[in-house]
């Protein structure tokens, strides 16, 4: 992409960090597996399993499930970009069931707006418990080519990224999916670039543009081992960075839909993304094949949530 990321980003902790807090300590399990209106799970010890991983089904009863934030994530709202500042919120964040998802739920990201900035809604869901550094990242995530109610022409980025805490950290590091299905920027649509950062401000990375409509599900991985970070979708690598341009610390995981301007007004619209799960496996480089298997091990066993990656 040809614009900086963001400007400093602001945690804001909302009402479910005192369930954080107190869940943390008892390290709670997934939510349940109904409907998204169903009550909030109960506390239940972390199952163990593989050294070093983490794994999400995002089984959750809504934004507020005491389990979320104690499962390390939470809903982004307050102040701050990228796109339309100021305008993050938790209405768009859902976990509805989807038939065509592996397990039958999904997390949703719904973006919204009427073309002003009062009607414009982004939203966000990043992880706050375990930073993850080298090995795989992986998720299934599902595009949008095209709005899911109104009209369609909206520069809106569907994204899944690895950062730092703190954009201004002197080992900032950053390693970005972001597809554009009706480019921004200047360039045109469909777009997905997959990108490397060194430093948020100035700017200075490496970056690839794909050039495809991506409609539907995806499994999307960056592979950050021995120097080198691969990016590599539904098992075919799209582009490799070195030498600087790797993780230099600790990241926390975003999922994000957004908008990068309001070209038009007057028409409310919105824009769904989903996500199916998210796999991490520390130090280790795991090919999509096995990172399924992981996965499918996972769901036949009714694991919805594990970790084991290493505090420190």
């Amino acid at each position: 992409m040809s614009q900086p990321r963001r400007i400093p980003r602001r945690r804001t902790w909302t009402a479910l960090t005192l369930p954080a807090l107190v869940c943390v300590l008892a390290a709670c399990s997934g939510g349940p597996a109904d409907d998204a209106a169903a009550p909030a799970s109960s506390a239940s010890p972390t199952p163990s399993g593989p050294p070093g991983t983490l794994f999400d089904d995002f089984h959750y009863s809504g934004p507020d499930d005491p389990s979320l934030a104690a499962h390390g994530w939470e809903v982004r709202t307050g102040g701050g970009g990228p796109g339309i500042k100021d305008t993050w919120s938790t209405a768009g964040a859902g976990f509805p069931s989807d038939t065509t998802a592996q397990g039958g739920r999904v997390l949703r990201l719904q973006a919204s707006t009427d073309g002003t900035k009062q009607g414009t809604k982004q939203v966000e869901v990043q992880s706050t418990g375990t930073a993850l550094f080298t090995g795989t990242f992986a998720a299934r995530v599902h595009l949008s080519d095209k709005p899911t109610s109104g009209r369609n022409g909206d520069h809106v980025v569907e994204t899944f990224y690895p950062i730092s805490a703190a954009d201004t950290s002197t080992n900032y590091s950053e390693l970005d999916y972001e597809y554009m299905p009706n480019g921004g920027w200047g360039s045109v649509g469909p777009q997905l670039d997959t990108t490397s950062w060194y430093k948020a401000d100035p700017p200075d990375r490496v970056t690839h543009a794909l050039k495809q409509h991506l409609e539907g599900w995806h499994i999307m991985m960056i592979t950050a081992m021995n120097g080198k970070v691969t990016y590599s979708l539904d098992g075919k690598e799209l582009f490799t960075s070195s030498g600087k341009y790797v993780p230099r610390e600790k990241m926390d995981i975003h999922f994000s839909n957004w908008l990068i301007d309001l070209p038009f007004n007057g028409v409310p619209r919105t824009w769904d993304m989903k996500v199916n799960w998210f796999y991490y496996k520390a130090g280790e480089a795991v090919s999509q094949a096995d990172v399924q298997k992981a996965v499918d091990g996972f769901y036949s066993a009714g694991t919805s949530y594990i970790n084991t990656v290493p505090k420190s």
